[in-house]
């Protein structure tokens, strides 16, 4: 399966990377469950396009997955997977639906 990046998923993960160092580590067990093929996470419903949201555990935080990481994946087809946005839990709230409509659409223009 074709993982792919948004380029607000490369800037928040740059972002973060500078206050959590393990973050790359943290996040790279997801996306090769994702490349094999795995379905990880919870649907987001009411946005349009069949996304999923995964908690990730923040190695650099004592917290668990509450004080983790959010990370925002959009399953465009069943070969391709379109990684939208990650966030802190504990530095952000919840994304809107229109945040991450727009994220996505920006990408699916620029293909």
């Amino acid at each position: 399966i074709d993982v792919q990046f948004t380029p607000e998923f490369k800037r928040n993960l740059r972002t973060l990377a500078k206050k959590y160092r393990h973050i790359r580590n943290d996040v790279a067990p997801v996306i090769k469950a994702l490349q094999a093929g795995e379905i990880l996470g919870d649907q987001i419903t009411g946005i349009g396009y069949t996304l999923f949201k995964v908690r990730v555990r923040n190695r650099d935080s004592a917290r668990g997955k509450s004080g983790g990481y959010r990370v925002i994946y959009y399953l465009k087809t069943s070969t391709n997977i379109i990684m939208v946005t990650i966030d802190s839990k504990t530095e952000q709230a919840d994304i809107s639906a229109a945040q991450v409509r727009r994220i996505v659409g920006e990408f699916r223009e620029s293909e």
